[in-house]
């Protein structure tokens, strides 16, 4: 069967935008971010609602050509959650085909199983701050690799707690990278920055470089 022509596919996008990536290990390189409209889940500490409804319909055609007028190797793929849009995965593959570097964050919800080999894979595991603890697929832990890595959001010491249980119950540091990263607002950096030191978890400490930078700016 012939693919369908990147013409006929389309997708919701919420933005297109150059910017310095701001989490995971490929902090500070600059990066094409391609935000799709759209998720199924309504975390409690969410700094992205305003990719849940709304914008405009591209063609996966106008989403590359778009991509290539910025001057970077590197393109993540985001949300809202992106795998909401079975497009997604030929967003992804077509990416791939043309040489970038590609990542993708998503929240861990959906099957990551489909995703080109190709594509790193920056996956959330929800802790019960979230408020959507429940709605981990643990399946997918079987499908990663060294080059995908694992998120998890901490807004309290009882989040940190769940998720040093977890990567020890699931043998997650074993599979790939994790980083913890703080709820803005809810817990102190230095906090959970002290609670890694004193158990020497082997996880990355991640701050939002972005939002050292611009703050919580759409498009940056």
């Amino acid at each position: 069967m012939n693919p369908v022509p990147a013409a006929r596919i389309s997708l919701r996008i919420s933005e297109i935008f150059f910017s310095l990536q701001g989490e995971s290990s490929r902090v500070g390189l600059p990066t094409v971010f391609v935000r799709l409209t759209g998720c199924p889940l309504r975390c409690s500490w969410c700094d992205t609602a305003h990719a849940f409804t709304g914008k405009e319909s591209m063609t996966l055609a106008a989403i590359l050509a778009q991509v290539a007028e910025f001057p970077a190797r590197q393109v993540c793929v985001t949300g809202g959650e992106p795998l909401a849009q079975k497009a997604c995965l030929d967003l992804l593959t077509a990416l791939c085909d043309r040489g970038y570097d590609v990542s993708l964050e998503t929240s861990g919800a959906l099957d990551v199983s489909p995703v080109d080999a190709r594509v790193s894979r920056i996956m959330d595991l929800k802790a019960p701050g979230s408020g959507e603890a429940s709605r981990n697929r643990w399946e997918n832990l079987e499908c990663l690799t060294p080059r995908d890595e694992v998120k998890i959001i901490i807004a309290s010491r009882a989040d940190y707690d769940w998720a040093r249980a977890r990567l020890a119950e699931f043998g997650i540091i074993r599979r790939c990278p994790v980083l913890l990263s703080p709820a803005q607002g809810q817990i102190e950096p230095r906090d959970l920055a002290e609670w890694i030191l004193a158990d020497g978890l082997p996880v990355r400490f991640q701050l939002q470089l972005h939002k050292l930078l611009w703050g919580n700016m759409q498009g940056k």
